[in-house]
Order: structure tokens, then sequence, then C-alpha cells
């Protein structure tokens, strides 16, 4: 039996995602009504110009005082969309207390305060949700906190910033340069202003900060993410990838060691075989490989960013934290037991491509083997080509550490016979 007396909901923010949640509130009004057992209410939209014209919403519910609003005590749940650190942090601390649960899409908040926020959630009894804090549309967070929650997550390794996979695609498909396909992306609303967030991997490093949180129930803050942007990344790097029969994207890897004992988080630009899945993700969608002891291998596959794909996570979190309201219950919350320690860029293994120039005479391959095996690093392959005094060698190692790879080219540097390390780029997938 459907009761009666609406759930109310308070919304703050209303720019593209806040205000298509609204939208769907109100249009999906009986569906919501019938999957939750009551009807939801928009009770409040706590906006920085609430004197601005927003179509579709009543403006006697429009307020600038957002405090005031999840303060008032009738609310049941929060819908957070307004980004950043503060005033979120505070407002989301302080609906808790009031008696409201939190939906949020917040990635930046919950990377790094995703711990206390949860810790403030359960003082109070309440939900903390945020599916929509990682890859849009794509149901991810729930399927990794629940429906795998019996398994053991080893890897996750995905694409989950738009921005920067329409770039790479741009380039690898037309061979356009960065600030070209940069250009393509800004214009077709697919890159900010500043792109800075997404091209130099912190969008994608609070995500891997959450995604590894959540993968091996381990507290892993955004400061634990090895991040490396992508804005180095040339045509030429493109070239390389195609004769190795691989492109690049930007990725975020999560990673449980092979012992078990500790974990990695890191973001960067790979190389990655053409035959894996995550090679044939284009334009700005987002794709995550996840490797489980038991269910195996797993992807999912989606639009990662804008205002309807990202509200459609949000109304999903709406839906069930509503739900868990009604039956006096809350949802699983934070799950850190296994507090695993989070391993320096320095442990990671994985295979290398580095880009040489050198001097064209006898000697200088042997010279530059003599250094990678001083240092440990194994090679995989070489090739060399060239001509008027100057040569270009390319080396693939197989797996080795990133400390010793980092020596190894520190190494290459002194020798009189290289010129430059044109390019240093990792080799994932494999």
């Amino acid at each position: 039996m459907m009761r009666t007396r609406p759930l109310k909901v308070a919304l703050l923010g209303c720019g593209v995602v806040g205000s298509e949640v609204a939208r769907i509130m109100t249009t999906h009004a009986a569906d919501l009504a019938a999957r939750i057992g009551a009807p939801v209410e928009l009770a409040g939209v706590a906006v920085r110009r609430p004197d601005k014209v927003r179509e579709g919403i009543d403006p006697a519910l429009v307020t600038s005082d957002a405090t005031a609003l999840v303060k008032r005590g009738d609310i049941d749940v929060v819908v957070e969309v307004i980004g950043g650190i503060e005033p979120a942090r505070t407002l989301i601390t302080t609906a808790f207390a009031h008696g409201a649960s939190v939906v949020s899409a917040n990635k930046a908040l919950i990377a790094q305060d995703g711990a206390a926020l949860h810790a403030a959630a359960d003082e109070h009894g309440k939900d903390l949700y945020y599916e929509a804090a990682v890859a849009g549309a794509i149901p991810l967070i729930r399927p990794l906190r629940e429906s795998l929650a019996g398994d053991k997550v080893n890897r996750v390794l995905g694409i989950v910033n738009g921005t920067t996979n329409f770039i790479l695609d741009a380039m690898d498909t037309t061979g356009a340069g960065y600030q070209e396909a940069l250009d393509e992306a800004t214009a077709l609303g697919y890159a900010e202003a500043d792109p800075t967030a997404d091209v130099e991997g912190f969008d994608a490093a609070a995500k891997a900060a959450i995604l590894a949180g959540i993968a091996f129930h381990t507290r892993v803050r955004l400061d634990d993410v090895y991040r490396e942007g992508m804005t180095e990344v040339t045509a030429a790097d493109f070239a390389s990838a195609k004769e190795m029969g691989c492109t690049i994207k930007l990725l975020a890897i999560c990673e449980r060691a092979a012992d078990g004992g500790s974990v990695t988080a890191r973001v960067h630009p790979a190389m990655i075989p053409l035959s894996h899945p995550l090679a044939g993700v284009r334009e700005a969608y987002n794709a995550v490989f996840v490797e489980s002891e038991a269910a195996g291998q797993l992807m999912f596959y989606g639009p990662g960013a804008g205002g309807s794909p990202t509200a459609s996570a949000v109304l999903g979190d709406l839906v069930a934290v509503c739900r868990n309201r009604l039956g006096g219950a809350t949802g699983p919350g934070e799950s850190a037991y296994a507090a695993l320690p989070v391993s320096p860029m320095g442990d990671v293994v994985t295979r290398y491509h580095i880009s040489l120039d050198v001097a064209d005479k006898p000697g200088v391959l042997a010279q530059v083997a003599t250094v990678f095996a001083e240092h440990g690093v194994s090679i995989d392959t070489v090739r060399q080509s060239g001509k008027d005094g100057e040569a270009s060698l390319v080396v693939v190692t197989h797996r080795a550490s990133d400390a010793a790879l980092g020596g190894t080219v520190e190494a290459l540097r002194k020798l009189d016979t290289v010129r430059g390390v044109a390019s240093i780029m990792r080799v994932e997938g494999e």
C-alpha cells in the first residue's frame, strides 16, 4: 500500500545536473512514487542566484539560503549537486544532523573527505549515496559495493573522464595534435573553458580514489593517487602506439598487489592493445573494466557525463535512499575493514615504451642495453631508425617497477650518445 504523505527532497544546486534532476522528479513523479512506495516532493531548491528564471521550478521553492533549507527538520533527503569542497561539506554534515539522508554527485569531496562524511552519516543513522560521483550514468559504485560484496576485486581499470577520451580519440582517429583536439572538444562543449581538472588528471584521480576505496575495502584518499596528465601526449606517441598495435587512453588504474598486502591507485596516459575492450571506447564515453576472483572480468560502459546521464544516477540513488527511509533502514556505508596500505608509485610494476633521440653511430644500442641491464630492466623489443647522424631508438620493456625505470632513464640521460628522452609511456591492459 502506498503512503500518501510525501517524502520531501531538498535540492542544492540547479545547474546542468540539478535542473535535470528537478525536471525528472516532476515529469516522472507517478513512476517514482510507484517505485518508492510514496510520493516525493521537491521541497526547496538552493541556488546562488535566486532571481534567475528556472523553467519548470516554482519560484517559491527557490532560496539562496542553503543552510536554512537543510536545517528545516522536515527534509527527508538532500540532493547535493553544487560540487567543490565548501560549502558542500558543511551542508552535508548539517543535513545529517537535522535528520536528512544525502545523495551527492561530488567526486572531489567524497575522494577527499569520504571517511568523515560516512562517519557523520553513521552517527546520525542516515544514508550517504554517490553513484553519480563516478562515471555518470554507468552503474558502477553500487555493483562494486553490493553486487560484488562477496567477491574479491583485484583490479579496476578504466576510462573515467569523457573530455580526455574525446581528445585522445580525436588525436588517434584524425591525426590531430593535442591543442587542435582540445579546441574541437571545447567548441563541442566537451571541455570546460579551463580544462585543467580534466586534462591534468585531477578529475580522474578523485574517481580513482573512490573506486579503489570501495573495491579494496580500504580508505584511499585523493592524496594517495598518483596523477599524471595527458598534455604531453603527441601525434608521434600515437604513431608509435599504432606500430605496436596499441592506442593511448588516460586510465584510472586501481590494483591489489600480487601478495594481497597493499593496493595502488594511479591515473596516467597509457598504451593499451587494440584487442583490449577499453581500446574501442570512442569519443566522450566512459568504460571501466573490473577483474575479480569469482566473477572474472566485467566491463561497464556508457556516457560518463552530462546533465541527463548524471541525473539518472542521482535519481537512482534517490529512489534507493527513499526506500530505505520508508523501511526505517539504511543502506551500506563505508567498508574499510581491510585497511590495506597504499603503495607509492615507485613500487608499481608495468611495461614501458621509451623513445630516445640518439646519435646514429655504432655501439649506441649496446650502451643503451647495458644501462637497462644494470638497473634490472629487461628489454622486450627495440626499434631504431635514423639518418644524417641522428636516430630514434624505441625500447619496449618487460614488466619493471616505476622506481627501476626511473633510475634507468636517469642513467640514460647521462650517456653522451643519448641526445634526449622524447617520451616515456606505460603499457597497460595485457
